[in-house]
């Protein structure tokens, strides 16, 4: 994302890419550093940019932004690591905690508007097995809010060296990132970076760095078979879902037989579009793995795009088996279990859909498909409930009034889904007469 925000309609669109495989991989890598932190990993919200350029950064607390153009960029996953790590210790050490006024938020939906720009979550019509791009909008004007200070920037690094340590990994990768940023200092400002404007970045940060690698006992420790696994998928997925098939084939040839090639090559062929090959190719890589829970995903949403319902539904569900607590996994699930428009699908869709709010609940498009279900199954209150809900993640505050006061009418008075209703109803009123003072 662009850190230095536009208005109006030059504004470029900017989007956040959800995939449960992606988003996983880059917990998991990130996990121990919060833990050496002292964070609560749960606590911690990692949100993937839409953006070619090379930018990583952290607001309103404890929100870790990162753009597909870094990830892209990246050789290795020591690199990610290293940034990750670069990151985590500006949110330890407090330095965007402190939000304006003007992004104050009802909910993560909201600030990623203020922020990214990302003005309304749009439910896109599918909950894609890959990168499906969930939320959208325009650039706000933000000015200076995501500029770090040089002292912050050097606390940053002695942090992130830190944690690294601490949890036995090189900090190679986060010397490698900084060459990269090295080599950008002769570039007019127009070609750098975005992390370049908002990271102030010196050479003697590099050569802390260097130092570091020279005297760590943990300099030479390799990224870990499956580390490096995953992050390989990773990048090969978003070159699939974001590339043009053409760049995709490119760069993945069918001479190159590795897994992260065929599956790349396999989602390439989705936005051909030729669903025979991608279907063809992810069965070749189940066969392989049959308990890789996130090819049981991309099986059944390719079946589900080329409009086999029934047929999608048992590799969601083999899906959602091997990987019960993958939010976007069970909404894809519930998805197709509406689209077949029968009372037991939709009983099935609805306890899923309940179950995915656990980790999902920020998502507009849960709250719609929720919405649907309770009200194919007669309960209208529950479903008008759940579109005040969307809406609130929407900052749309007329319509989440508006929902709210509709489910008064149909709700139990003194029941959790009643006080909530209420509470809606007051948010709602309270935005909207901030907004009308402005």
């Amino acid at each position: 994302m662009v850190l230095s925000l536009a208005t109006g309609a030059s504004a470029q669109q900017r989007s956040l890419i959800r995939d449960a495989e992606i988003e996983a991989t880059i917990r998991d890598l990130a996990t121990p550093l919060f833990q050496a932190a002292g964070l609560n990993p749960e606590a911690v919200s990692i949100y993937i940019i839409n953006d070619d350029r090379l930018n990583a950064f952290v607001a309103g607390g404890q929100n870790l932004f990162l753009n597909t153009g870094l990830l892209m960029a990246m050789r290795s996953p020591l690199e990610l690591i290293g940034v990750v790590a670069h990151e985590t210790g500006h949110i330890a050490g407090g330095h965007l905690a402190r939000t304006s006024d003007a992004i104050a938020a009802a909910s993560n939906t909201a600030l990623l508007s203020a922020i990214v720009g990302v003005a309304t979550a749009v439910a896109t019509g599918r909950a894609d097995a890959g990168a499906a791009i969930a939320l959208g909008g325009q650039s706000a004007a933000l000015g200076s809010f995501l500029q770090y200070s040089r002292a912050q920037e050097s606390a940053a690094d002695q942090a992130a060296l830190r944690f690294l340590d601490d949890t036995g990994q090189s900090a190679r990768g986060l010397a490698r990132f900084f060459e990269e940023l090295a080599s950008q200092e002769l570039l007019s400002a127009s070609r750098q970076s975005p992390y370049m404007s908002t990271h102030p970045f010196t050479r003697d940060r590099l050569n802390t760095v260097e130092a570091h690698v020279q005297q760590s006992k943990y300099a030479d420790v390799p990224a870990t078979p499956e580390q490096t696994a995953r992050f390989e998928r990773v990048v090969a997925k978003l070159h699939g879902f974001i590339r043009a098939p053409s760049q995709t084939f490119r760069k993945y040839p069918e001479t190159d037989t590795s897994v992260p090639a065929r599956l790349a090559r396999a989602i390439a062929y989705r936005e051909v579009p030729d669903y025979p090959k991608a279907i063809a190719l992810t069965r070749e890589l189940i066969a392989e793995d049959p308990d890789d829970p996130y090819l049981h995903e991309l099986e059944g949403q390719l079946l589900f795009e080329t409009g086999k319902i029934d047929e999608a539904v048992p590799p969601l569900e083999k899906a959602n088996a091997l990987a019960p607590q993958a939010g976007l996994i069970e909404i894809s699930l519930a998805q197709a279990l509406l689209a077949r428009n029968d009372p037991a699908s939709d009983q099935k869709a609805r306890d899923h859909l309940q179950n995915a709010k656990r980790s999902e609940s920020d998502w507009p498009f849960l709250w719609r498909q929720l919405a649907t279900a309770q009200g194919r199954l007669g309960d209208i209150g529950q479903a008008a409930l759940s579109l005040s809900e969307e809406a609130v993640r929407q900052s749309n505050w007329e319509a989440a009034e508006i929902q709210s006061k509709r489910a008064q009418t149909m709700l139990k008075a003194g029941t959790p889904a009643m006080l909530r209703a209420l509470d809606i109803e007051e948010l709602a009123k309270r935005e909207r007469a901030a907004k009308r003072k402005k």
